[in-house]
Formats: structure tokens, sequence, C-alpha cells
């Protein structure tokens, strides 16, 4: 049996009141300041994955003990890294042979690639099958509401980084137009130089006019609101925190939301914790680096911030071949029901 490990971290100072509840009563400045200087930790145990092949594979959970902002803003990269590298030692000492970064970890620096270098285990984003995922759901759920696809228009937020740039590549051919949204100009126009019918922007209004939305900046804020969005749209928000505002969810019934990545685990799989998600299921990054495990393909992965197509076509025979699938649909920690399907369907007339 190969071992995983699989690295979390809270998404605001708020969070830590999960595994410390004095913090709710904390300014989340004095969070960060006493929560940052723990080293990361085990959260929990994972058990009962069981790939339809018959092969079984266990791992743990690590607590990374670091927020986005702290990440991206507030601490020297190099003490970000030092944070991962021990993650991934605590990792071996418990066994695993490959670890998984999870949200902002899989983003920071280079993506992965100096915490390999420097890891005695291997490494993985969980960039490809999160890719896979959001596709397969976003174009589902375009099917379900109706949209004509080879006549619709798809935008990519976020299109500069790993994710969103092989979205676009991958998504483009099928539609008839695609925007590509990103920060940087120069890097923006060059996502679209590289995809079919699609033009560049850097201002996010430019959704308007689009059927079908993959959202997956690393903002880590609110960046669609309600005026941002057509009648009859699909948002598949990949971004961890949230794209998406959740007044788009409370002003706009017209529209679809769902979260990419959701992905069914075979087994009796108890992760050990609640991460919000149903039981069974989870991300699609922590489904890659599981699948990995269950299939003997103990190497680095997905790493940097590029992700060939090839990368992505393994993950899918290696889903179909371990038995993970997509649960369905999730928007703001809710199933998203048939009534909601019609709702958005109905909009489009």
């Amino acid at each position: 049996m190969h071992r995983f490990a699989f690295v979390i971290h809270p998404i605001k100072p708020k969070d830590a009141a999960r595994k410390y509840p004095i913090a709710k009563y904390m300014p989340d400045w004095v969070i960060e300041k006493v929560y940052g200087k723990k080293k990361p930790f085990i959260g929990s145990y994972i058990k009962g994955i069981e790939s339809k092949t018959g092969a079984k594979t266990e791992g743990l959970f690590i607590i990374c003990p670091l927020t986005p902002d702290m990440m991206l803003h507030k601490l020297p990269l190099e003490a970000v890294y030092e944070k991962l590298i021990y993650c991934s030692e605590l990792a071996k000492s418990e066994g695993a042979e490959i670890m998984g970064l999870g949200a902002f970890t899989s983003v920071v620096g280079d993506g992965g690639i100096t915490v390999a270098k420097n890891s005695p285990i291997a490494i993985t984003t969980g960039n490809s099958y999160t890719i896979a995922t959001a596709i397969q759901g976003a174009m589902e759920a375009a099917n379900l509401v109706g949209i004509d696809i080879p006549n619709a228009n798809l935008a990519v937020v976020g299109a500069t980084g790993s994710i969103g740039r092989t979205c676009a590549r991958i998504m483009s051919p099928n539609f008839a137009k695609t925007t590509v949204i990103g920060r940087d100009p120069e890097r923006t126009q060059a996502v679209a130089d590289e995809c079919t019918r699609t033009v560049s922007s850097v201002d996010v209004s430019s959704i308007k006019d689009a059927d079908v939305i993959i959202t997956v900046s690393s903002a880590g804020t609110d960046i669609i609101f309600p005026e941002h969005l057509k009648r009859g749209a699909v948002v598949c928000d990949v971004a961890r925190p949230r794209d998406v505002s959740a007044k788009v969810a409370s002003e706009r019934p017209d529209v679809l939301v769902i979260e990419g990545g959701v992905v069914a685990v075979p087994g009796d799989v108890d992760f050990g914790m609640s991460f919000g998600f149903p039981p069974k299921t989870a991300f699609a990054c922590m489904s890659e680096t599981m699948m990995l495990a269950l299939d003997g393909k103990i190497e680095n992965f997905t790493l940097g911030k590029d992700v060939s197509v090839e990368q992505v076509e393994e993950t899918i025979r290696l889903a179909d071949k371990h038995g993970f699938k997509l649960a369905g649909y999730r928007a703001f920690e809710r199933e998203v029901n048939q009534d909601a399907i019609d709702r958005a369907r109905n909009a489009r007339g």
C-alpha cells in the first residue's frame, strides 16, 4: 500500500477556531501572529480509500497554519517554502510517499517546484485533475441549462495561472468566442494567442456576455458580483477562496454557480475531519493525490505554472480506472438542486 499526505490551510484567520476555539474572540492580526508561528501539524488520518481495482491507500491531512494573505503578502516566500518543506518531512515520518499541495500552497511561489526539489517525497499540486473536473462540470452544467455551446461565449478568469491557461486551451475550440481575463496584459494576451477564437482583457466586467465562465484567480477575495453576469450563465468557480461573491447566490437566481472539482472518492472513506463536503467526497486536487497513490505512481506529477493537456488526460484515465467521479454540483456550501438548474434554464428563454 502506498500512503499519501495532503496539505490544507485556513482560508481566513478565524478558521483557526476549529482547532483553537479561543481564536473566535481574538482579532485577526493576533491570530495570524500566533498561529503563523506554529509548525505544520497533523489534522487527521484518512482511511478506507479503495479502488475498483482492489488497490487501497491511506493518508493524512497536514495543516499548514498560514492564510492566503500571509502566504502572498505578509511573509517572505522563503518562510512559506520552509513551512511546506517541513510538511513534506512530517508526511514522510508518517509513512507517506507522495504529498499534495492544497489551495494556496499549490500556487504560491513557483507552484510546487521548489518544494519538490527540497522534499524527501514526491509532490503534486493536484491541478491536472482540478482542470479535468472543472471542464467536465462546466460543460455538463452548460448542457443542462440549454446552452448551445458551439454558438456560445466562454470566459476564463485567472487565465494566466496553470489551471486557467489549460482550461482556456482545451475549451476554446468548442465555443464561438472565448475571453481570457488576467491582471497582466502581456501574459494574458499570450494565453489568448495560444487559444482558438480568443481575445484578452484585464477587466473582469468583460465576462458580461459570457454564457459559460471558468473562474480560478488567485485574488483571495470576491471579484465576481451580480452585475457582472448574463442571465442564464453557468459559472464554475474553482478558486479557493471563492471568486464569486455570495451576493450572486441571493440576488441572481437566474445564474447557475457551481464549484469545480467536487469528487466522489471510491471506498468506505473516512477523512477524519469535515471540510464542508458531503461524506466520501473531496476536492479534485485531493483526489489526484489519492489516485496517484492508488496507482503506485509515486513521482512528482503536476508542478509549476503550466499544466499539459496530456497530464489532464492522464488524470481522467486514472479516475476512470480507480473509480473517482464527479459528485454532482455544490455552491456556497450547499448542494445545487434541480430547481437551481431549472431557473437558469428558464432564464435563457
